[in-house]
């Protein structure tokens, strides 16, 4: 009986050993996930509020001849 529950024990720990790896990939793919949304989505956008006035008022003096 009692090396039924120590068997038992054994083999469940090795599932939880396999789940935690399992956790900690799916954390790092999510890590580098939003890493990546970060450089190539919001960067660009932040990039934006600042270029696009700049080009605006270029626009805005050549068609005014100026």
């Amino acid at each position: 009986m009692e090396e039924e529950i120590l068997k038992k024990m054994e083999e469940q720990d090795k599932k939880l050993q396999e789940i935690y790896r399992s956790v900690e990939k799916m954390r790092k793919y999510f890590l580098w996930t939003i890493i990546i949304s970060v450089v190539f989505i919001v960067l660009p956008l932040i990039a934006l509020i600042f270029v696009i006035p700049q080009f605006l008022s270029l626009f805005n003096l050549n068609s005014l001849g100026i």
